[in-house]
């Protein structure tokens, strides 16, 4: 059982408790109604109604209750964990993992991995994941440990209070930065590559090169949607494919992937106002790459 509890302040008095829990922390009206039904919510230590009004100084207490059932098997695969805290785990991805099991990857995941951690620490958690990376993609990615914190992460990526920030390795000369403000969807409902396509899903790409040779150019993104493949499109859409990219570009003699990396995140704590930053290095294969063309690449003083 997870316990929460708010203390209100001055700004929150005179709202009801259900307003503040949906406009104010993220609770979905489902889980809401839900917590409220079975009794699960109060203030000051006594039963709470959605409608109750709240009075600065009021403790709000709220006892989730959740399945903890899930049909993952734990594999001891090491993951390598860049934060934690109460709510959410923040993992960086490698390079050729699944994130969660399909019928064609059914171990190795790194969903597998995370269970397997949860269950070594004692955590009575699922994996629900809140963002996802493809298979060939490596950095950072989010898990929640409940339902109320796997809503409340997805609706401020929904709102863009994420920050998410990319480095790409792309074929030729680029300079500059940019917008890329271009739709995405499907060209058929059986096609797995998505293309720039007129009255598709609005996709927008922030980028700016921060290095370049003849051959290769190293590129920081900025995703203000989250369109599937979209850096991967917008940036060959506009003559620059990652490198390695075999589905939207071509296959690469110097690395055996697409040299995309999710870098950095950037948000708020759920409890709390703290900012949250976190950094994921530079796999080894794409370092090399830079090595190669005498790219220079600080993660200390990127911003």
């Amino acid at each position: 059982m997870d316990r929460m509890v708010f203390n209100i302040s001055k700004d929150d008095e005179g709202k009801r408790l259900d307003n503040f829990l949906k406009f104010e922390k993220g609770f979905s009206t489902r889980l809401i109604k839900k917590i409220t039904k079975n009794d699960c919510v109060f203030i000051n230590g006594k039963i709470a109604w959605a409608d109750d009004i709240l009075k600065e100084g009021d403790i709000v207490e709220i006892l989730l209750k959740e399945n903890k059932e899930q049909d993952i098997m734990p594999e001891d695969i090491p993951i390598d964990i860049v934060y934690e805290d109460e709510d959410i785990l923040v993992v960086n991805k490698p390079p050729f993992m699944v994130v969660h099991p399909t019928k064609s990857h059914q171990s190795g995941t790194l969903a597998n991995g995370v269970m397997n951690y949860f269950n070594k620490t004692k955590q009575n958690c699922i994996v629900r994941l809140v963002n996802r990376l493809d298979r060939d993609t490596s950095g950072l990615v989010i898990i929640a440990k409940s339902q109320f914190a796997h809503q409340a992460m997805a609706k401020m990526f929904e709102k863009n209070k994420v920050k998410k920030e990319y480095i790409a390795i792309v074929k030729g000369k680029m300079e500059g930065k940019g917008t890329v403000d271009l739709p995405i969807d499907r060209p058929s409902l059986d096609s797995v590559k998505r293309c720039v396509i007129e009255g598709g899903q609005r996709a927008i790409t922030h980028y700016e090169v921060i290095g370049s040779s003849e051959d290769v150019s190293i590129v920081k993104l900025i995703l203000e949607t989250g369109r599937t493949h979209q850096i991967r499109v917008h940036l060959s859409h506009i003559g620059h494919p990652i490198l390695g990219d075999e589905l939207y570009g071509e296959k690469s003699n110097i690395i055996q992937r697409q040299a995309l990396h999710a870098f950095r995140l950037t948000f708020n704590k759920l409890r709390g106002e703290d900012l949250v930053v976190c950094t994921a290095n530079i796999p080894q294969d794409m370092l090399e790459i830079l090595k190669k063309y005498n790219l220079d690449f600080q993660e200390d003083t990127y911003e």
